[in-house]
């Protein structure tokens, strides 16, 4: 049985999500998400988010990353089951 797939404005501050893959469009940005980290099948918390809702700091092979919402919403998120 495979997760539902969710969306960063779903998530909680706390919430673990692993990353499923990436949506369609800004080729050049999904690189650069690569670049920092965010693999495929790679796990993250989301631990803040800004009073105005944007940006967001998630938690990453143990160091904190500031993202735009609009960036990290290329992002394909399945939840983490404890």
């Amino acid at each position: 049985m495979t997760n539902k797939l969710v969306t960063l404005s779903e998530l909680a501050v706390g919430e673990r999500v692993k990353i499923a893959g990436f949506h369609k469009g800004q080729a050049a940005y999904r690189n650069k998400l690569l670049s920092m980290g965010l693999t495929l099948g790679c796990e993250f918390t989301l631990t803040r988010i800004a009073p105005l809702g944007d940006p967001i700091e998630i938690a990453i092979r143990n160091f904190s990353l500031v993202l735009r919402k609009s960036e990290a919403n290329l992002l394909k998120l399945e939840r983490v089951t404890a």
